[in-house]
């Protein structure tokens, strides 16, 4: 972990730079595939804070790695990166799966991690825990045992108390998906004896549901915050950024909390 705030911003300025660059190459995905351009947009900022963090190690597994993009990235800056989800993603992103990242299709709700103990520097499990349908903490805990002794977790998950979350309560709208599709007429995903719902945000999360997951799971150190909605903007777009930033100013109403925590 770098020495200083300033020290962080000035090397993830650095990365959004590289990132830029290397988007611009084509090297951390196909220019033009629309739901590759939005994400870049909407992560890249979180995906450099990410990379900061993560400077220290090599060895980088993906929990929940959906479109692969962080791995993408991870993998251009030099690290070994490992992938885990409930779907075979190397499928339905080749180009990305294919630039040498190690996949492998697991239910981490119901499956042990397949790794021996203190296989990694660093675990990162971005925006999946909401996902889950069944408790945390045994799939935390497992992220937990591949890690290497000082190794870093890395969590960001929705924050329930958000600015949209209160202005939806407000105007007398939930803050879960489509009832009628999500939940009325949901199809489960039946895995050895019992019903997952990974398409639909089944819990998001407090600070404190956050702290007290980690504290559960005995991790040594660990660092809660509410993380800035800084979507990258191009252009005339930029003005849209300025309520972002006026939102942000109040730390509880930004959309995402993250979490680096130490074994």
């Amino acid at each position: 972990m770098l020495g200083s705030t300033s020290c962080q911003q000035r090397n993830r300025s650095g990365f959004l730079r590289l990132a830029l660059r290397l988007r611009d190459e084509g090297r951390l995905f196909r220019r033009g595939d629309p739901e590759m351009e939005d994400l870049f947009k909407g992560s890249i900022d979180r995906f450099c804070e990410i990379g900061v963090r993560l400077s220290g190690g090599q060895r980088v597994l993906d929990v929940g790695s959906g479109q692969g993009l962080l791995l993408s990235f991870l993998t251009e800056l030099g690290h070994e990166c490992h992938a885990l989800d409930v779907k075979d993603q190397s499928r339905v992103y080749p180009d990305i799966y294919g630039k040498g990242i190690v996949f492998q299709v697991c239910n981490v709700e119901a499956d042990a991690i397949p790794y021996p103990d203190e296989s990694f520097d660093a675990v990162v499990c971005c925006q999946v825990l909401e996902h889950f349908t069944h408790s945390h903490l045994p799939a935390v805990r497992e992220m937990k045992r591949v890690l290497r002794p000082g190794g870093v977790l890395e969590i960001d998950v929705p924050n329930v108390a958000s600015f949209r979350n209160r202005v939806r309560l407000l105007r007398g709208k939930h803050i879960t998906y489509d009832y009628a599709y999500h939940y009325l007429h949901a199809t489960p995903i039946l895995y050895k004896g019992m019903s997952y719902y990974p398409l639909r945000h089944n819990r998001e999360f407090t600070k404190g549901d956050l702290e007290l997951l980690l504290r559960l799971s005995e991790f040594a150190q660990y660092d809660v915050s509410f993380l800035k909605s800084r979507r990258y903007r191009e252009g005339i777009q930029r003005i849209r950024s300025v309520g972002t930033a006026i939102k942000d100013l109040i730390p509880s109403f930004r959309k995402s909390l993250i979490a680096f925590a130490y074994k």
